[in-house]
């Protein structure tokens, strides 16, 4: 019978280093205070060894487990691609990793994965808005796990939120939409209810009607799953009413490149024949034709603010501090007066 070979060990890459063990473990967790040439030395030791740090040992010593974790409500589009990555790349050079789950928009799969990543050990979490029941948040707050929350920014919650104000963005997209003539309007909405995000925009929309002295209530909206070709339904749904609208506003960009597309297969000119708008400025906006006129957020900056503030309230026991971030307008040519 073959001997079995023995894991290598933290004095094991000392002794072929030359080192202490001290040196190696300075080397593997703060390899600044070490210098190059001993560096590279420990470093060429680990590899031809095949050493792993005992990463339970580790977790023991620090009484954290190095890990965040993240609940989206989907990974089917792009909406959250890029803050996700941006946040990962963040936490990543602080010596965290990421632990990514997907609640598919189900307030009853997310609290479950909000459950098991804290019985899990992870030192903290991110989470995509702010509607969940007031349970959850009390079990967070005993278990003491740190909590940010993304993508939305609304004052006076308890618990701290870096994002940007969904409401007063779409209110400024449809007051320029209203500025260019059109009073005859339609919203392509996703599902509100648990969705923070998708009820603020709508609100947003009825603001401007109202600062414009046009009736909120003559706001045709359908409400649906964020997909392409959910958008393109609910677009053809909404041509069909008698009050045909002269500009529809999308939740977000990917309904919005539905509509766009549905209107093509209709015989429909964007945006002679009908005004389209999205929300979000992802690489869809800039993709399809036209244009989508749509607002930019700050996807990246969010992602990286966000993570900077969770580690500083998971290292330091900071409540956390919550930051509006500024979106803007990005014109493109879905979006004309009125014919």
């Amino acid at each position: 019978m073959s001997k079995l070979r023995s894991v290598p060990t933290l004095d094991d890459v000392a002794k072929r280093a030359g080192v202490s063990t001290a040196t190696v473990s300075r080397c593997l967790n703060d390899p600044k205070r070490v210098v190059a040439a001993t560096r590279e030395r420990v470093m060429s030791a680990v590899e031809a060894l095949g050493y792993t740090p005992n990463f339970a040992a580790r977790v023991m010593a620090a009484k954290r487990s190095f890990t965040i974790g993240a609940i989206i409500p989907t990974m089917e589009n792009a909406i959250f691609a890029r803050g996700l990555q941006a946040f990962q790349e963040e936490i990543h050079k602080r010596g965290y990793t990421l632990l990514v789950s997907s609640s598919a928009y189900k307030p009853e799969v997310e609290e479950e994965q909000i459950r098991t990543l804290v019985a899990r050990g992870a030192d903290g979490l991110l989470l995509i808005g702010h509607d969940r029941q007031a349970r959850i948040y009390d079990y967070l707050e005993q278990q003491k796990v740190p909590v940010m929350v993304a993508w939305s920014f609304i004052p006076g919650k308890r618990t701290p939120s870096i994002g940007f104000d969904n409401r007063q963005a779409m209110m400024a997209l449809a007051d320029e939409v209203i500025k260019l003539g059109h009073q005859s309007l339609a919203m392509i909405s996703g599902m509100s209810q648990g969705n923070d995000r998708a009820r603020l925009r709508i609100q947003g929309v009825k603001d401007a009607m109202q600062m414009h002295g046009l009736s909120p209530e003559t706001l045709s909206i359908v409400e649906t799953p964020y997909e392409i070709e959910n958008g393109a339904e609910a677009f053809e749904h909404l041509i069909a009413e008698d009050n045909r609208p002269t500009a529809i506003l999308c939740g977000n960009d990917v309904l919005a490149v539905g509509a766009v597309r549905q209107a093509e297969k209709m015989g429909l000119r964007v945006p002679d024949d009908i005004s389209i708008t999205g929300f979000d400025d992802i690489e869809l906006a800039r993709i399809v034709q036209p244009g989508l006129t749509t607002i930019h957020v700050p996807h990246r900056e969010m992602g990286r603010k966000a993570a900077s503030e969770l580690i500083e309230m998971i290292e330091h026991s900071k409540p956390g501090q919550s930051i509006r971030l500024d979106t803007k307008i990005v014109s493109r040519h879905s979006l004309t007066c009125p014919r």
